[in-house]
């Protein structure tokens, strides 16, 4: 999605892709703020569908291999800057990431060390590395509910720790798993459109402001 502040947005998908209702609405609420959104293919076609039996989503998992999928979201990225390389803009990216994607926000950053990326956004993110914490060098801003088993409060609050460079833990009480791009009742969307107002302003202050 193409939009017009000169500024780029990485958005990674949770374990039902890119083409999922959920997260292309999401991508376009932040479209909408001015923002360039690309939702790279992290499965290559083959998500996670809801009609499966979760006793297979490891073995789903298993299939998305750690080096194809950390090449992907990087030539999506470079993708990215030279496309406004060859418009005469030079800023840096930020990169948000929901559930399987808000763990990869982590890997991409660590791998990144503040090249491309200027800050990040992880929802929820699972399968975390805590040892790459402390090689990532933009503030994260971490979003989760505290009944999220799949990303506890004490992990988030470690990472924001070990991190430094201004990142941030808001957690929403009351709230489990995939809560705020993925809200089921009226309470769910009020603390959705509060974790939006949060992003908005974190995206603003740290890609436009910046740059």
């Amino acid at each position: 999605m193409k939009n017009n502040n000169g500024t780029g947005i990485l958005l990674l998908s949770d374990i039902f892709g890119f083409e999922d209702s959920s997260t292309r609405d999401f991508a376009y609420r932040v479209a909408c703020n001015g923002y360039n959104v690309l939702i790279p293919d992290l499965f290559r076609g083959d998500p996670w569908t809801k009609d499966q039996p979760m006793t297979l989503l490891e073995q789903w998992i298993t299939k998305q291999e750690p080096q194809r999928v950390a090449k992907d979201i990087d030539t999506s990225a470079k993708w990215m800057v030279d496309e406004f390389l060859a418009a005469g803009i030079s800023k840096k990216l930020g990169i948000i990431g929901f559930c399987f994607g808000g763990g990869r926000v982590i890997d991409a950053l660590s791998r990144d060390q503040g090249a491309l990326f200027g800050v990040g956004v992880s929802f929820y993110g699972t399968r975390m590395n805590p040892s790459l914490a402390s090689s990532i060098k933009v503030p994260v801003l971490f979003i989760s509910g505290d009944n999220d088993p799949l990303c506890t409060v004490s992990v988030l609050k470690d990472f924001e720790k070990s991190i430094g460079q201004g990142s941030k833990v808001v957690i929403f009480e009351g709230r489990g798993h995939g809560f705020a791009h993925r809200p089921n009742s009226p309470e769910e969307d009020k603390d959705a459109d509060e974790a939006f107002t949060i992003i908005r302003k974190w995206l603003h202050d740290g890609l436009v402001l910046q740059n």
